[in-house]
């Protein structure tokens, strides 16, 4: 039987979490204030919080702090989470050719 990789696992664990696909894909696009991220995705600031910190902590993510009045803060893919611009792009191109409308909603429910 051939032994479970437990850095495959983890980063099973860490892309699987709810809203981290979502996060991932907007901060792809280039770097977002919090503000912005929260009205683009369906999620409660607070979750949004902590998957964002949760993705800081793993050095996917950036914080930028920008000493402006009001202080002005931005999050960016660092270049570990610039590396998972392929994987996340296959996802995506996988979603649209194999999933269904029916199979989203019912899945939320």
């Amino acid at each position: 039987m051939e032994k479970l990789c437990p850095k495959f696992e983890h980063a099973m664990q860490l892309l699987s979490k709810r809203w981290v696909g979502l996060i991932l894909s907007e901060l792809l696009k280039g770097e977002k204030r919090f503000s912005e991220m929260e009205s683009m995705l369906p999620i409660s600031g607070r979750l949004l919080s902590d998957r964002l910190k949760m993705l800081e902590k793993e050095d996917i993510v950036i914080r930028n702090i920008y000493s402006e009045f009001p202080v002005r803060i931005e999050y960016s893919l660092s270049e570990k989470g610039k590396a998972l611009a392929p994987v996340i792009r296959e996802i995506e191109h996988w979603a649209e050719d194999w999933v269904e409308r029916d199979e989203t909603v019912e899945n939320e429910a």
